[in-house]
């Protein structure tokens, strides 16, 4: 295999992987920016991964090839409700963000699989028929060797996570609702004096935390899964979690992060291979990605610096 097969092939399936860990780690970015822990993101990406396979197989026939685009917005509408009830949870009745966050990774799982068994009567769904797959990208893929690597095979979801990751940079850093989230997420006290709804700002981060990691599972499920079980999202809320305090709290740190931890999950499919790490026990290379997750959040998450109110109920003085 030529060298530049072996990035083609690297960054092709690293795009997929990541794409998923992108909108998530975003959507966690939002949440947290404005004050409100959201350790539910893998609870949320199993509703969107839900939802979306549910919709792709009713559907298939009369939508086409537009079938998993549209999943995603079944995926975002139906992670947008999960993650409401994570803010109604935190923001109104003040619960402990950590504790409703893993109420919902509990419960999600059992809620699909117990909603696949009453719909289709079976543990799991079959597979679907329309799915992302591999695109070329017009023109880009004509580019000698880059458009080869970057653009050829490549995965059109893992383009739109890029642009979202850019766009909501802007938001959040070049806009006032961006500056108004963050100030909520970091004195929402001082926040209140200058007469922003704190509770409203706080809700609206949450639920794009919902919008996002639902779109996050969808694509997970339409790209890499292609079916809903009780397996089908493992982890992957923790590792897009993992990447957002990678990347600081920042849609394009978050972005790169996710790239790094997307590369990481593509070796345990690719590794067999590629001519340095063919001969490295497969078991090694599924698991790395779950090890090094584990030491990101180790390592990192009592040394970087998130928002100061991150995890910290506001409560509306008279």
């Amino acid at each position: 295999m030529s060298i530049e097969a072996i990035f083609a092939l690297l960054i092709s399936t690293t795009m997929v992987y990541s794409a998923p860990l992108i909108f998530t780690a975003i959507g966690g970015t939002f949440s947290e920016r404005g004050g409100i822990v959201n350790v539910g993101l893998e609870g949320i990406m199993v509703m969107g991964a839900f939802s979306s396979v549910v919709f792709n197989l009713s559907f298939a026939k009369e939508f086409g090839a537009a079938t998993p685009w549209l999943g995603l917005l079944v995926g975002a509408l139906v992670g947008a409700l999960t993650a409401a009830v994570h803010g109604v949870a935190t923001i109104f009745l003040r619960a402990d963000h950590i504790i409703s966050g893993t109420v919902i990774n509990l419960i999600t799982p059992a809620l699909g699989v117990f909603l696949i068994k009453v719909i289709y009567n079976k543990g799991q769904t079959d597979m679907i028929q329309q799915n992302f797959g591999y695109v070329d990208v017009p023109l880009l893929n004509k580019i000698p060797v880059i458009g080869n690597i970057f653009f050829h095979n490549t995965s059109a979801p893992a383009w739109v996570a890029v642009i979202v990751a850019v766009l909501a940079w802007f938001l959040l850093y070049k806009t006032r609702y961006g500056l108004r989230l963050r100030s909520v997420g970091e004195n929402p006290q001082a926040a209140d004096t200058l007469g922003l709804n704190v509770y409203g700002l706080r809700m609206s981060g949450v639920l794009l935390s919902g919008i996002l990691g639902g779109i996050g599972g969808a694509i997970y499920a339409e790209s890499v899964a292609l079916n809903f079980g009780a397996a089908t999202i493992a982890g992957q809320g923790f590792i897009a979690l993992a990447a957002m305090i990678f990347g600081q709290w920042n849609p394009l740190g978050a972005m790169g992060a996710a790239l790094f931890f997307g590369l990481s999950q593509s070796l345990a499919v690719i590794g067999a291979q590629l001519p340095v790490i063919k001969n490295v026990p497969s078991v090694y290379l599924a698991i790395f990605p779950y090890v090094l997750t584990v030491i990101v959040l180790s390592v990192f998450f009592g040394k970087v610096k998130g928002p100061k109110a991150d995890g910290i109920n506001y409560i509306k003085s008279v």
